[in-house]
């Protein structure tokens, strides 16, 4: 099973996002949901990281582990917006059309 954890920020920005585990849906190198979440993990990390105004800061210790932490000043936060509906979107599609094989959970964190 693939779980996803997002993290928005109180404006509803993407803050982080972790995915850890493996999905069973098929064979090593042929798993459907493993390669869509790979796929979409990977692009937004592409994407993000060269950008203007956002830090990323991302990591893949094992295989079946990724992370991604974002922060942003004024000139990212257009992109960041977008770039971040891109990835929670696609996840979430994932986790609702095999829902077996992925869970999602995403947090919104409060100002204090």
């Amino acid at each position: 099973m693939i779980t996803v954890d997002a993290v928005l920020d109180e404006a509803g920005l993407l803050k982080s996002c972790r995915v850890s585990g493996h999905a069973g849906a098929g064979p090593r190198g042929g798993d459907i949901v493993c390669a869509a979440v790979s796929v979409l993990t990977r692009t937004a990390l592409q994407i993000l990281s060269n950008r203007e105004g956002i830090t990323v800061r991302a990591g893949a210790p094992e295989r079946g582990a990724f992370w991604i932490e974002t922060e942003y000043t004024g000139e990212g936060e257009v992109f960041l917006s977008a770039a971040g509906v891109f990835l929670i979107e696609g996840l979430r599609s994932v986790s609702r059309e095999y829902p077996d094989h992925c869970t999602m959970t995403i947090h919104t964190e409060r100002r204090n």
